[in-house]
């Protein structure tokens, strides 16, 4: 999308609705991480716990050692959506070198269209997380009904 200054000049009031909406976005997008993290690590707790709950019963030996591979799975994929990952942001520097002179219209566009790209590639880092946040969410379901299943067979 390639427009003229004076295009640009005419469109500020659109250009920064626009801006003003991928910055929220992209704000929504970071806190939505947070949580995911944060899920992620009490989901390692339970698993950590109730594995030692396990260990320290009587109990129904198969079971029980599938049940201890569920929190295992538990555990790897909770620390794997905890992972750091490289998020991309605004670097202001370069920005500001780039466009001290520049109209707003044009700086809007550019403001735009770069946080834009930034969402774009954080999503992936995104929908990562929450795959393995909800791989780690149903193994820790199934080591739960099996470790329940060896301790009343057991009884």
């Amino acid at each position: 999308m390639t427009m003229t200054p004076a295009e640009l000049e005419e469109q500020k009031d659109t250009l920064e609705l626009l801006n003003n909406e991928v910055t929220s976005r992209l704000t929504r997008q970071s806190e939505s991480l947070a949580k995911i993290d944060a899920k992620a690590l009490f989901l390692i707790g339970f698993a950590a716990t109730a594995a030692q709950f396990l260990a320290t019963r009587q109990r129904h030996d198969v079971l029980a050692y599938c049940a201890f591979a569920a929190y295992a799975v538990t555990l790897l994929t909770g620390v794997l959506t905890m992972r750091v990952a490289k998020h991309q942001d605004l670097e202001p520097r370069p920005m500001l070198a780039a466009h001290v002179r520049s109209a707003k219209g044009q700086v809007l566009a550019e403001l735009a269209a770069t946080r834009a790209s930034i969402f774009e590639k954080n999503k992936e880092i995104h929908d990562r997380k929450a795959w393995l946040w909800t791989a780690s969410l149903w193994s820790m379901a199934v080591g739960l009904g099996l470790s329940t299943v060896a301790l009343l067979l057991h009884t």
